[in-house]
Parts: structure tokens; sequence; C-alpha cells
């Protein structure tokens, strides 16, 4: 199972990819990915991913959802 989480900066996707760890237990290193909106090149314009690989689907996934709303994020649905 892979979770994305989606959200509105940089820095917001950077604390989430850090906390995963001391929060859920993650040992992989989540992956960041720019996520420009159709059409727009300016950075402002852009969402952050961070991809969570989950093979055992041992996270919680309201757990994920609670936390990244937590810096107006969310957790996109597979």
């Amino acid at each position: 199972m892979r979770h994305v989480l989606v959200l509105p900066d940089r820095d917001a996707a950077e604390e989430v990819a850090r906390e995963l760890a001391d929060r859920f237990g993650v040992s992989d290193e989540p992956q960041l990915v720019r996520d420009a909106l159709a059409g727009e090149d300016d950075a402002e314009d852009a969402q952050w991913l961070v991809v969570v690989e989950d093979p055992q689907a041992r996270l919680d996934a309201t757990a994920l959802d609670d936390f990244v709303a937590e810096l107006d994020g969310w957790r996109e649905a597979p």
C-alpha cells in the first residue's frame, strides 16, 4: 500500500516527512515530490506530495489524515 499526503508547501512536506518516523514508526524515508498545478509554472502554485510506502498496510489512515490536516494537508484516497 502507498499513502500520498498532499501538503500546501515544501516546508510543511518536509516537516511531515521528518515527523513520520516519530509519530508512526516509518523507517523508510518518504519521497517528496513537487506537484505543480496544471498550467502553472510558478512555485507559489505548487503542492508538495509526501509518498509513504506501507507494504504491510500497518499505518492508520485516519491518524495520517488527522496528522496532515494539522498542516492544512490531506491524504489522497487510494
